[in-house]
């Protein structure tokens, strides 16, 4: 058994996490249920800006807020002295809504709408990063419309694909994302922005992939990008200003994984930057990195109550749990693989091996294949690890089955930060078909 952060075996034999019983959170905010162990966040979000801090390199470490947004974690994120990555008009308008300084706030995505533009320019935040030709047009007719100059990034696609997952890898040439760095396209993106009177280029954004375990592709993929800076140099006399490497770096899942410390990830990107600097003879540029996952992901863990189970004799046994895919499609969606236990008997041995059914109505919908654990009961409570990234920021409302509640715990006390859904709320966008039908529903 793995435990991660602040997490332990208390003396009750239950999971503590953050000081707090597992248990004793399941009495009070029901299953299931997002825990948050704030201590550990804090612990990776030091370790990032604390590497680049002794190392003597100015830097931004942005929380990727897609792997979860919410205005808990966007205000830890500030207490941390994180920027804050967003990439849509509703990630923006929790940013703002959290209080956030819109100035340390970067704005991706592939299709940035004209009203997400206007509203990030609106709130003048600290950088939009581009990613095609079709924003380029919208950003000079708006920010014109607004007199309004802006800070950007140009965000290519360096050719170097991480060994993820296919639909989780952005890096390689086959991309939605970016322009592409062989063909001509950033030259002819640089060319448009340079010389605009409302545009600012600050500098390049690479990303290229997720749960990456080893170094060897951020290092190909900056050397990538600087032999293009040397060709920039010459052609327009540019360099970055700016140069963003993005995240993906990997955290444990299972025994199966084996990231690297996070400060290796930062002390190669700053060796391979610096020896790239020196020998064009150009300023070291402004590092920044876009961690997202390896800030949360191992952080959170969803607790769930067992319902029912199904034995298949000599094939397979079935235990049901109060939720699954609504509240983690990653297993349906990339084949993703958990580590689990039972929270209130921990010190009991595994001695038997069975699969874990959510309760949507797909065949699909299985969280864990094959599981050790003691022989589990109804009412027992399974404790999930490393589900503190994109398991609520890809919740759904599948079978109208309520997203659940989130909880940060640290030092022995317990938050209650996403108030779980009622059905009520499941229903409050709706608008009957017949007013005169409606029944008052408890």
């Amino acid at each position: 058994m793995y435990l991660h952060g602040t997490s332990r075996v208390n003396e009750k034999g239950h999971l503590e996490i953050g000081g707090v019983d597992t248990v004793d959170l399941v009495e009070q905010y029901g299953t299931p249920l997002y825990v948050y162990d704030v201590a550990l966040i804090r612990k990776r979000a030091r370790e990032f800006k604390n590497t680049f801090e002794e190392l003597g390199i100015k830097a931004q470490v942005a929380y990727a807020s897609k792997a979860f947004s919410s205005i808990a974690i966007v205000q830890l994120a500030h207490e941390e002295g994180l920027s804050l990555d967003v990439v849509s008009g509703g990630e923006l308008y929790t940013a703002l809504k959290a209080g956030f300084p819109p100035n340390k706030i970067h704005f991706h995505g592939n299709n940035k709408s004209v009203e997400e533009i206007t509203m990030a320019l609106e709130a003048k935040i600290g950088c939009i990063v581009v990613d095609n030709f079709h924003e380029i047009d919208l950003l000079k007719e708006l920010t014109k419309q607004l007199s309004q100059k802006v800070d950007i990034l140009l965000r290519v696609t360096p050719g170097v694909e991480a060994h993820t997952h296919d639909y989780i890898t952005t890096g390689q040439e086959d991309s939605k994302f970016g322009f592409d760095l062989h063909n001509g396209q950033i030259e002819n993106a640089i060319e448009l922005v340079l010389h605009d009177p409302h545009i600012h280029l600050l500098g390049i954004h690479c990303h290229i992939g997720s749960q990456i375990f080893e170094t060897k592709g951020f290092v190909l993929a900056t050397e990538k990008i600087f032999r293009k800076i040397a060709e920039w140099k010459e052609r327009y006399s540019f360099t970055p200003n700016v140069l963003n490497l993005g995240g993906g770096f990997g955290i444990r899942y299972t025994k199966d994984d084996d990231p690297l410390p996070m400060k290796v990830y930062v002390e190669k990107m700053v060796e391979v930057v610096k020896e790239h600097s020196q020998q064009l003879n150009i300023d070291l540029p402004e590092i920044w990195i876009e961690p997202g996952r390896s800030l949360v992901g191992d952080a959170g863990t969803t607790l769930y109550t067992i319902g029912s189970q199904k034995n298949v004799p000599d094939i397979r046994k079935y235990l049901a749990i109060d939720g699954g895919m609504s509240d983690n499609i990653r297993p349906a969606l990339y084949q993703a693989k958990y580590e689990a236990v039972l929270a209130n008997r921990l010190n009991d041995k595994p001695n038997e091996t069975v699969s874990i059914a959510g309760k949507c109505c797909e065949s699909g919908d299985m969280l864990i294949w094959d599981l050790p654990l003691p022989e589990a009961k109804t009412g027992d409570i399974l404790a999930v690890f490393c589900t503190g990234a994109y398991g609520y920021s890809m919740a759904n409302n599948y079978n109208r089955i309520c997203r659940p509640a989130v909880v940060f715990v640290e030092n022995g006390e317990a938050k209650l930060v996403i108030r779980r859904e009622s059905y009520e709320d499941l229903v409050h966008l709706d608008l009957p078909l017949h007013t005169e039908m409606l029944a008052s529903a408890k």
